[in-house]
């Protein structure tokens, strides 16, 4: 018998009750994770990003394309407020009053000093764990897009994009080059 307490579970309604402090507030795998507020060039990078995506699904009629933070509910105590989601238009009812109930096709997160090892490990996994298609891990510093998607072979080593990154988010459909130094320059 483990004399280890157990994880605390966070409910939903507890998650709900969070303050509207200006923190981003997550609990992944039943742990409470606060983050500062995002720094302007991440704002900056989540508005062009959602410049560039937004029309691109409008036009086409692919599903959502939603600038975070949004809340995305995958399971009791999994609660993630990622930069940038899509889904696609068979799974948009997933949209609720809540937020998002399910795993996104897409999900984006723009990392910080404070934030990296997080997005590159414990959220990678959470993320591929409850099926999300596609997870970009947007690095300003070091100006490129890191893509893991869900269909990869463990063992393959992740794609850099540094200089235009092609996005089909739906097999078959419209293609978008994201120019990466146009979307991650400085003011």
């Amino acid at each position: 018998m483990s004399t280890q307490p157990a994880a605390r579970r966070w409910t939903y309604a507890e998650f709900a009750r969070l303050p509207s402090d200006g923190n981003r507030y997550e609990v992944i795998g039943g742990e409470l994770y606060v983050s500062p507020s995002p720094r302007p060039l991440h704002q900056e990078i989540v508005a062009r990003l959602g410049d560039v995506i937004r029309p691109f699904v409008a036009e086409h009629q692919l599903g959502r394309a939603v600038p975070g933070p949004i809340d995305v509910l995958f399971a009791e105590g999994d609660y993630m407020a990622p930069d940038f989601v899509f889904v696609c238009q068979g799974r948009v009812s997933c949209f609720t009053r809540r937020g998002l109930e399910g795993p996104p096709d897409l999900v984006v997160e723009i990392v910080s000093p404070e934030t990296g090892r997080r997005d590159r490990g414990l959220k990678r996994d959470r993320y591929a764990h409850f099926g999300v298609a596609e997870y970009w891990v947007i690095d300003p510093e070091k100006k490129r897009i890191e893509i893991h998607r869900a269909t990869d072979d463990p063992g393959r080593k992740t794609e850099i994009a540094t200089g235009d990154l092609i996005w089909q988010p739906v097999p078959g459909g419209p293609v978008l080059t994201l120019n990466v130094p146009d979307l991650l320059r400085e003011w």
